[in-house]
C-alpha cells in the first residue's frame, strides 16, 4: 500500500478540490470550514491507519496511548477500520467515549477540590442543546472526516489492485520465458544427440 508520506500528499493535494466543491454546493463558509477541517484531520490524524503504529498514530503525540486498545482490538485493514462509513463511525464513538470519560473524571476532581455542586442532568441538557444548535456543523464535520478516511482507503485499494494487475500481467511473460528456456534446453539436447550420432557414424565409416 502507499506510504504515509504518499497518503499525506494525496490529502493535501485534494483539499482545495474538496473545499471548492463544498463552497459550490453549500454556499456556506462555516460548513465549508467544517468539512475542510474534518477532511484534513481525517486524512492526517484520524484515518484508518490508526489500527497500526503509523504516521497518523504518531501524530497524536503523548495522547497516542488512547489508541492502543483500539489497535489491539482491530485487525489491520479490516472492515471495522478501513470500511466506508463504519470505520469513521467507530473511531468517532471510540474517541467520544474517551472524551466523555476523561471529562467526567476531570469534572469530578474539580468538584471535589473546589467543592462545586454540579448536576448530571444539567450537563446532559447542555450537551443536548449543543448538538441541537450545531447539528448541521457536526454533520459537516463527520462528512469531512469520512471523506478524508475514504480517500485513504480508496488509495490503498487502488494501489493493491494495481499491484495485483501487474502480477497477473507479468505472470504470462514469466511462463513464456520458462517455456523458451525449456525449448532451448530441449534443442540443445537434440543437437548434442545429433552430433554424437554423427560422430559415431563417421567413426564407423572410417
Amino acid at each position: 500500500m502507499p506510504s504515509g508520506q504518499t497518503h499525506d500528499r494525496i490529502t493535501l493535494w485534494s483539499l482545495p478540490v474538496v473545499s471548492g466543491l463544498c463552497v459550490a454546493l453549500t454556499k456556506s463558509s462555516d460548513l465549508t470550514l467544517m468539512v475542510s477541517g474534518g477532511f484534513l484531520f481525517g486524512g492526517l490524524m484520524f484515518g484508518p491507519d490508526l489500527d497500526i503504529y503509523s504516521r497518523q498514530f504518531k501524530r497524536w503525540g503523548w495522547l497516542r496511548w488512547i489508541w492502543i486498545p483500539y489497535q489491539k482490538s482491530m485487525r489491520h485493514r479490516s472492515v471495522l477500520s478501513h470500511g466506508l462509513v463504519i470505520g469513521t463511525t467507530l473511531r468517532v464513538v471510540y474517541l467520544a467515549i474517551w472524551i466523555v470519560g476523561l471529562g467526567l473524571l476531570g469534572g469530578l476532581l474539580v468538584g471535589l477540590l473546589r467543592d462545586l455542586s454540579w448536576s448530571q442532568q444539567q450537563l446532559i441538557k447542555k450537551a443536548i442543546a449543543f448538538f441541537s444548535n450545531y447539528r448541521l456543523e457536526l454533520i459537516a464535520l463527520f462528512v469531512g472526516l469520512e471523506m478524508g478516511a475514504m480517500l485513504h482507503s480508496l488509495s490503498d485499494w487502488t494501489h493493491s489492485s494495481y499491484k495485483r494487475w501487474q502480477k497477473k500481467r507479468q505472470k504470462p511473460k514469466l511462463q513464456n520465458t520458462a517455456r523458451k528456456r525449456t525449448y532451448s534446453r530441449g534443442s540443445l539436447h537434440k543437437r548434442k544427440a545429433k552430433t554424437k550420432r554423427k560422430a559415431i557414424k563417421d567413426a564407423g565409416t572410417r
